[in-house]
């Protein structure tokens, strides 16, 4: 039986794709914010309903180049449960990453420890979308304003998601999404920030293009995280399935919920008022003294049938080795204890229902067997 990976790429049929990158090898244009960059910039723009966007190269770079064109300084509120590129742009910033713990029934950022954290050191606050579940983006805001910082959302999970008839990316002050070959929509490898000041599109364009501002003026230490055109081409044909991908993985999620609900001891994700998802993970949180298993046997049990899950996230950023004696994960307690019971099991669009049962059934086989 064919191995079940956590997530498998979507992509455009072979013919599609060859037909988008045909124009390439006439105008030979391969980089450098070429015509297919910017039709997909524009297509973008109007699909996520934001006021202005840049592409990358990935987006970690989105991230981190954000964060320098703020020029921020001091401290920086945020979550370590999240993947590892969202503490590392932070730091990498030379900026002081301050965690706080999250809601559990989100796994989003626990707004209501937010204003606790908050020194004369701090300047901005990054909160992370998990799973694609929104964050109480109105608190945040009120936050934000309240003490006059900048909101980076980490919204690398949220691509298509909508809150209350608003694009996800229009909030905060820029957001961050990834194209990354395991998401929703790819381009292969890719990102992008939205944002409304026209002013930080001048800085992001210089700074991922080593700083340049025009053909003799370099007014900035940039880096090069330029979008190529191979990239774009790839990003253009999968605009125009997303929506189709979606309903598949709709229709994943409906069928894990139905085969998975009322099971004592498993916890599903929530089922956000106001949010149109995107269905990009299904994560399940074990209670191994009610469910009689841990997540750990679980992620093994379907290992054994060639089915790979994913402990998603674990372990926190804040306890990372590179970051080894410098943040206290006991401070985060919630996030700690929600990240040695999380499993992110398997969620694509073309996963077939058949195979969705037999997990279901692996994972209610696990029950009582401690």
């Amino acid at each position: 039986m064919k191995k079940i990976l956590v997530t498998q790429t979507s992509m455009p049929p072979y013919e599609e794709y060859i037909n988008e990158i045909k124009d390439i090898w006439e105008s030979h244009w391969l980089t450098n914010m070429g015509p297919k960059h910017n039709l997909l910039e524009a297509q973008l723009k109007e699909y996520l309903s934001v006021d202005n966007i840049s592409l990358f190269t990935n987006g970690h770079n989105a991230l981190e180049l954000t964060l320098q064109a703020m020029n921020l300084s001091g401290e920086v509120i945020t979550t370590p449960f999240t993947f590892a590129s969202t503490t590392h742009a932070i730091v990498r910033n030379h900026l002081t990453p301050v965690f706080c713990d999250i809601d559990p029934n989100d796994y989003c950022i626990d707004v209501t420890k937010i204003e606790a954290l908050i020194t004369d050191k701090t300047t901005a606050i990054v909160p992370v979308h998990v799973y694609g579940n929104v964050c109480n983006v109105e608190e945040i805001e009120r936050i934000a304003k309240k003490y006059g910082l900048k909101v980076i959302y980490d919204a690398a999970h949220t691509f298509g998601v909508r809150y209350k008839d608003r694009g996800i990316g229009s909030f905060g002050d820029a957001s961050m999404f990834s194209f990354h070959a395991t998401k929703v929509y790819n381009t292969i490898e890719g990102g992008a920030v939205c944002y409304h000041d026209k002013e930080l599109g001048h800085e992001l364009y210089k700074l991922r293009d080593f700083g340049i501002k025009d053909a003799e003026t370099v007014d900035g230490k940039g880096s090069n995280a330029k979008m190529n055109e191979f990239v774009a081409a790839m990003g253009l044909c999968n605009l125009r399935h997303v929506d189709a991908e979606i309903e598949k993985r709709k229709a994943v999620v409906e069928c894990y919920r139905d085969n998975l609900s009322n099971i004592d001891g498993i916890l599903l994700p929530p089922i956000q008022d106001g949010v149109q998802p995107n269905y990009a993970y299904f994560p399940i949180v074990v209670d191994e003294k009610v469910f009689g298993c841990t997540r750990n046997e679980i992620f093994d049990s379907l290992a054994n049938n060639d089915i790979h899950a994913r402990k998603y996230f674990y372990p926190l950023t804040n306890a990372f080795d590179c970051y080894h004696g410098r943040f206290d994960v006991y401070q985060t307690p919630i996030a700690l204890h929600i990240s040695k019971r999380v499993l992110t099991i398997p969620l694509y669009a073309d996963l077939s229902l058949d195979n969705v049962v037999r997990i279901c059934h692996i994972i209610k086989k696990c029950k009582n067997k401690i």
